[in-house]
This record gives structure tokens, sequence and C-alpha cells, in this order.
């Protein structure tokens, strides 16, 4: 499952809300992750995708460790 997500840009480094700055706008990024499912069906996986710019309500089960790091420092 490909599920678009364009809160991995998310800027949390400043304030109490995430800033999307710098997420492409919407046009470009769905034809980004358009090219990102054809990539994947190319190479044989079977692929199924949610809707861009929908709110979808997504379960996982996760089998195995996940580290999410926030960076919070400046960059530069």
């Amino acid at each position: 499952l490909l599920v678009s997500q364009f809160t991995l840009l998310a800027d949390t480094r400043k304030g109490r809300r995430p800033s999307f700055t710098d997420a492409a706008p919407p046009a470009e990024a769905e034809e980004l992750f358009q090219q990102f499912v054809d990539e994947v069906r190319a190479s044989g996986l079977k692929v199924a995708t949610g809707r861009f710019q929908q709110y979808m309500q997504v379960e996982i089960h996760n089998d195995g460790p996940v580290t999410i790091m926030l960076d919070s420092k400046g960059k530069g």
C-alpha cells in the first residue's frame, strides 16, 4: 500500500505546529507520487494506493522496531 504522506516533510523546529512550506505544491506532489507508484509497479510489485489529498484512516500493524527522529537543530 502506497499512501502519499506530506507530513514526512514537516519542519518541527519552530512553534507548536509543523510547517509544510518546503513541501511541493499539490499538483506537483501528485505527479511525483504517481511517478513513484508507476516505478514500483514497473518493478513487478503489486501496488495499492490511497486517494491523493483525501482524509484516510489507515491502520498498520508494525512487525519490527521503528525509529522516528525529529530534527530540532537548525540546518546550516
